[in-house]
C-alpha cells in the first residue's frame, strides 16, 4: 500500500475513532480539524515531487549553473574524463565565471539553443568549471574565459579544435554558436576516424 494510502487510511481510522468516542466536545472537534489539515499537507505535499527522467536519474541542476538544466553535467574532471572514456563520448568542458560578461552573454545564447543541447545530451560529457583545473593541458594558450576545450576518450585534449580568434584559441562569443556547433561536429567525426 502506498505512503500516502496508509497515512489517510489511519488519519480516518482516528477520525472515526473519535466520531465514537464523544461526537459533541471540543476537543474531538479540534483534533478532527488538526488531522484534516494534516490529511491535505500530506495530499499537497505528495502532488509536489520532483522531476525524476525516463532514465531514472534525477538530473543535479545546479551543477548547469544555467548552461543547460537538462544535461547531466560532470562534478569534477576526474569524473567527466572516466565517463568519457567508458561511454566512449568526446567531452566538452567550459570554463567560465559567474560575475563575467562574456560567460554571461555565451551562457544566454548556449543554453537557448535547442541543437546544442540536444547534441551535448546525446553526444557528449559535459563539464563546467568556474575554477582552473591542476591539468595545464586545458589551458595550453593561458587561463581566461569563456574557454571551451574538448577531449576525447582517450584523455586526449583536442588543441586542434578551436575558436575563430588566435590570441584566444579556445575563446567563444555569443555570435560563435554555429562555429561551436561546428567543432562539436568535427569532435564527434575525429572520435570516430581516430578510435
Amino acid at each position: 500500500m502506498p505512503k500516502n494510502r496508509q497515512v489517510r487510511v489511519q488519519v480516518q481510522q482516528i477520525l472515526d475513532h473519535s466520531q465514537l468516542s464523544s461526537r459533541n466536545s471540543e476537543s474531538t472537534k479540534m483534533i478532527k480539524a488538526a488531522l484534516s489539515a494534516l490529511l491535505v499537507l500530506v495530499a499537497v505535499s505528495s502532488t509536489f515531487g520532483k522531476y525524476i527522467p525516463k532514465s531514472g536519474k534525477r538530473i543535479p541542476q545546479t551543477l548547469s549553473r544555467g548552461w543547460g538544466d537538462q544535461l547531466i553535467w560532470a562534478q569534477t574532471y576526474e569524473e567527466a574524463l572516466y565517463w568519457s572514456r567508458s561511454r566512449n563520448k568526446p567531452l566538452m568542458v567550459l570554463f567560465h565565471l559567474d560575475d563575467c560578461p562574456h560567460s554571461q552573454a555565451l551562457k544566454k545564447v548556449f543554453s537557448e539553443d535547442n541543437k546544442l543541447q540536444k547534441m551535448l545530451d546525446e553526444d557528449f560529457i559535459v563539464l563546467n568549471l568556474v575554477y582552473e583545473t591542476t591539468d595545464k593541458h586545458l589551458s595550453p594558450d593561458g587561463q581566461y574565459v569563456p574557454r571551451i576545450i574538448f577531449v576525447d576518450p582517450t584523455m586526449t585534449v583536442r588543441a586542434d579544435i578551436n575558436g575563430r580568434y588566435s590570441n584566444r584559441m579556445y575563446a567563444y562569443e555569443p555570435s560563435d554558436v554555429d562555429l561551436l556547433k561546428r567543432n562539436m561536429e568535427a569532435a564527434k567525426k575525429l572520435l570516430k576516424s581516430e578510435l
